[in-house]
């Protein structure tokens, strides 16, 4: 028997002992230029690549790092994912994945309700998502274009161009969000509305939902609200055709893990559905083989609960609130709009102090975005163990640098 398909007690336990240990940046990924002819074994695989994968990553739960929608993970998702590695699940058939498939209906069963949804499936991404959703449009509602912001997510757009629509973008407002006295006739239309734009967080007009012959909502990242006392900001999704939810943002999950949701489950699912003889039942969406990614979300949502999963969000937004104060409360600061998904956007008042700023600023704790053509910093609250007093002393001491009055 083959034990590398065996679990390994010393095997597991020295790579659990490797992600704990301290591991220093290594100045390059050193590998052997060709496929080695014999293989090193799985303990000396482990220590060479450890420092790479370890020492080389981004640290999402650091104090710093308030700078980008990826969250931190719980260390329970970590525990799931090993389990789902073990048996490498495929929901395409259910004689290999009787559980899991299970698992992941159960999962929809709680969360579609919260967004007036009837259900759906999960997706690699938000990006599939759309696409899933884009063509669920297509199919039932007979739609020829797509709308949306200028500030919608790039895969809004790609989705309109794989499914052979047009696309149409409409201007937005100060804050990123879509401007209402901007739509079109939407007769033969998908709308598609951002509960959380990338570079600013802002939410589309939900009141919107309906115009269209679809409406879709691109909730990747401000969709949990809807778990939370802040549920309110995105009131009217509930009537929306569909809706996405990236997992790996607010709801805290490793990559890849997304949900599209139908209002009307059963009609849109079976718009996308495919047959085969290999095939026990239909198979619903884009994707053909897919694995057990619901089952590190099930685990979290039940270790949490929603109380445990929304006080982790509206710390996030706590967080993100505190720091645009900060701004608002410093005159050579500039704040691009009170934050809508906590996400703040702002920058100096004086252009030339952009890039000194920049510099300062602790590593992975602020990213930047282009709007209307001029750089803006941007800070994005998915860590709820970020320390924004550091990030605040960080810009009063460029500001001190650069004796900015």
């Amino acid at each position: 028997m083959d034990r590398d398909f065996l679990a390994s007690d010393d095997g597991l336990l020295h790579a659990l002992e490797l992600l704990r240990r301290d591991h220093a940046d290594v100045a390059a990924i050193d590998l052997p230029a060709r496929l080695p002819d014999a293989g090193l074994g799985p303990r000396e695989a482990l220590d060479l690549l450890a420092p790479i994968v370890l020492g080389r990553a981004a640290r999402l739960n650091e104090p710093t790092a308030f700078a980008h929608m990826d969250p931190p993970t719980p260390w329970i998702t970590w525990a799931t994912t090993l389990w789902n590695a073990s048996l490498n699940q495929n929901l395409l058939h259910p004689a290999t994945a009787p559980a899991a498939r299970e698992l992941e209906a159960k999962v929809l069963a709680w969360l579609a309700p919260c967004f007036g949804m009837s259900g759906g499936h999960m997706t690699p991404g938000s990006t599939l998502a759309n696409l899933t959703a884009l063509w669920a449009a297509r199919e039932c509602a007979g739609i020829r274009e797509v709308v949306a912001s200028a500030s919608a997510h790039l895969s809004v757009g790609k989705a309109a161009h794989i499914l052979g629509l047009g696309f149409r973008q409409l201007p937005v407002d100060a804050s990123g969000a879509l401007r209402r006295d901007a739509l079109p006739d939407l007769s033969r239309a998908a709308l598609v509305l951002t509960a959380g734009t990338t570079s600013t967080g802002a939410i589309d007009p939900l009141d919107a939902v309906g115009r269209a012959a679809w409406t879709h909502v691109d909730a990747a990242w401000a969709g949990p609200l809807r778990l939370t006392r802040h549920a309110a900001r995105l009131a009217g999704i509930e009537r929306a055709d569909s809706v996405a939810v990236s997992a790996h943002k607010w709801l805290f999950q490793p990559k890849e893990s997304a949900l599209v949701l139908f209002r009307d489950n059963a009609k849109a699912s079976a718009a996308i559905s495919f047959g085969g003889a290999y095939l026990a039942v239909p198979n619903v969406g884009v994707l053909g083989s897919h694995g057990a990614t619901a089952v590190p979300l099930l685990a979290t949502l039940l270790a949490w609960g929603r109380s445990g999963l929304a006080a982790r969000i509206e710390r996030c937004v706590e967080l993100a609130e505190r720091f645009a104060q900060f701004v608002r409360d410093d005159a050579r600061l500039e704040l691009l709009a009170p934050p809508q998904s906590a996400i703040v956007a702002w920058r100096p008042r004086q252009a030339a102090a952009f890039e000194r700023v920049r510099e300062s600023l602790p590593p992975g704790s602020t990213s930047t975005t282009m709007l209307a053509g001029e750089p803006w910093f941007r800070n994005v609250a998915a860590n709820p163990d970020a320390d924004v007093q550091l990030l605040a002393d960080a810009v009063r001491r460029a500001l001190r640098t650069g004796a900015i009055p």
